[in-house]
């Protein structure tokens, strides 16, 4: 056997082992609540387009949904795969077969116990409408032989399937075999999570509450990631939308929120000082984005699109978009990761106004309208694309904001080719889930630059992308990781501005919330 085989199999196999080990931690003392009961109310930033998890990429959504749904296989704390509904992730030498052993037991909310019916109509579904189902393409097959045992045949083998297959960033959550032919975005919210389902009212507010037919994975002693051994202490959690930054502080600071997903910059002292209070920094949150249209002019154009990345002062935007609570950060892997690579750092904070011109010179730019698609759920997000406005009227571009609320601005970039031009959001997630996981939702089916129809996914691109899933050795991913970024920041497939920090909050009272990706309700209690 090769070196490179070697690598190969060992990179494969840590995965499984690194699922194996919440096994053997469960020797120690499980979590127990110190307190049950009360309802938690937590104000997050932006409105909530679907519980529909497999067709919902916002984090809005997974804010929510995640506490009711769970997958085979989820993320710890470190971001390495591990099981969730499955007790035992098993791979051929060949890495030709995944098995997977289910727990017993586990009920859905509907009282229903999950068998591989269940899996086999979720995976079914996912193929049909997921929107990250490109992950199932190296999939030949899956069976089920018996009501516990659900195995996975692939076409090729994937040095990163269980890094691809175990990502939360739009999960394969396990819903009854019911669910099998729900529309997109109309599938009925029963998962198998600690927190069941209550109520969705738009604009305002989802609830949910303790399931009391959840069993926790016994396989480990408290949370771990977005798995472990979970237990609803609360009796309800409300996630109440609340756009305004400052409407967030004053409720955390009347009481009316116990939690809040963020707050302003400028209001952390004053909060900090407050000893009803506690703050939850997580630094490097996302990376702030703006992705571009290929399909509708003036953005078609190459050299257009170069003169606005040309044109861009990053330090502004994030410093208006933040509060000041950002760094620069080329690229889409944050530094300290596996992936980090400066490579395109030449296209990064060029600030060159000169060049911008000619570039839009070059390129024929005749004063087109660019449109700039974005929303003010998110403030750090419309503050960015305000600023960029303002710069690229400096080099005489015309300049319009099409401002929507999030779930609209994000069903417009997702499926219209018209009316916009750049898109404004945040990687997040995707981000922390490391290399291949970062620039997902640039290759197929995502493509989110939106290419022409009848030129298709960038070529060259593409190629890297698949180097990054099909690489034997970690340094063969890493090199195909630089190589496609920089084939992104190239062609201005995306505009990356720098990471922020996220703040979260709760209030002095509740015991034992820990800052994650995610707002995990799990393993949280409100003192008397």
């Amino acid at each position: 056997m090769s070196h490179a085989r070697k690598t190969w199999k060992f990179t494969l196999l840590a995965a499984v082992s690194a699922a194996a080990f919440g096994v053997t931690a469960a020797s120690a003392q499980q979590f127990s609540c110190p307190r049950k009961g009360g309802t938690l109310v937590f104000a997050q930033e932006a409105k909530v387009n679907s519980l529909d998890q497999y067709t919902s990429s916002t984090i809005s959504t997974r804010n929510v949904a995640m506490n009711m749904y769970e997958a085979l296989m989820t993320r710890d704390e470190n971001m390495n795969p591990i099981p969730e509904l499955a007790e035992k992730v098993t791979a051929s030498e060949d890495g030709m077969t995944y098995t997977f052993n289910l727990r017993r037991g586990v009920k859905f909310h509907n009282g229903k116990t999950m068998t591989t019916e269940d899996v086999v109509a979720s995976f079914d579904r996912y193929k049909k409408v997921g929107i990250d189902r490109g992950i199932l393409d190296v999939v030949d097959k899956w069976e089920a032989p018996d009501a516990h045992t659900f195995i996975i045949r692939m076409k090729v083998a994937q040095p990163t399937f269980l890094e691809n297959f175990s990502s939360f960033s739009v999960p394969i959550v396990i819903t009854p075999k019911e669910n099998t032919d729900a529309p997109p975005m109309q599938m009925k919210p029963i998962g198998t999570g600690p927190f069941e389902f209550v109520e969705f009212v738009a604009d305002s507010h989802v609830r949910i509450k303790r399931f009391d037919g959840y069993v926790p994975n016994p396989a480990y002693k408290d949370i771990d990631g977005f798995g472990g051994y979970k237990v609803a202490c609360l009796d309800q959690v409300v996630f109440r939308i609340v756009t305004e930054p400052g409407a967030r502080v004053a409720g955390l600071e009347t009481g009316e929120f116990h939690g809040a997903e963020d707050v302003p910059a400028k209001s952390q002292a004053a909060l900090k000082a407050n000893p009803n209070i506690v703050l939850k920094p997580l630094q490097n949150f996302w990376v702030q984005i703006a992705t571009p249209n290929l399909s509708f002019p003036p953005t078609d154009n190459l050299k257009v699109r170069q003169a606005i990345q040309a044109a861009l002062d990053m330090e502004e935007i994030m410093e208006a978009a933040t509060d000041g609570a950002y760094r620069l950060n080329i690229g889409f892997q944050y530094p300290g990761q596996a992936f980090y690579t400066e490579a395109g750092k030449e296209t990064y904070n060029q600030k060159n106004i000169a060049k911008a011109k000619k570039l839009l010179q070059d390129g024929g730019y005749k004063g087109e309208k660019l449109i700039l698609l974005t929303n003010k759920d998110y403030t750090n997000m419309y503050t960015a694309a305000l600023v960029m406005s303002e710069q690229l009227k400096a080099i005489g571009m015309n300049v319009e904001l099409l401002v929507m609320d999030w779930p609209a601005s994000v069903q417009k970039q997702q499926n219209t080719t018209d009316g916009w031009n750049f898109f404004f959001t945040g990687y997040g997630t995707n981000t922390s889930l490391g290399g291949i996981a970062a620039l997902r939702f640039h290759a197929p089916p995502f493509n989110t630059y939106k290419p022409k129809k009848e030129d298709g996914p960038d070529k060259e691109f593409v190629e890297h992308f698949n180097a990054i899933a099909n690489g034997k050795t970690l340094d063969e991913r890493k090199a195909a990781f630089a190589k496609a970024q920089a084939r992104v920041l190239d062609q201005v497939l995306a505009l990356p501005f720098g990471s922020l920090t996220k703040v979260q909050v709760v209030r002095s009272n509740v015991e034992n919330f820990r800052p994650f990706r995610i707002p995990r309700m799990s393993n949280v209690w409100i003192k008397g």
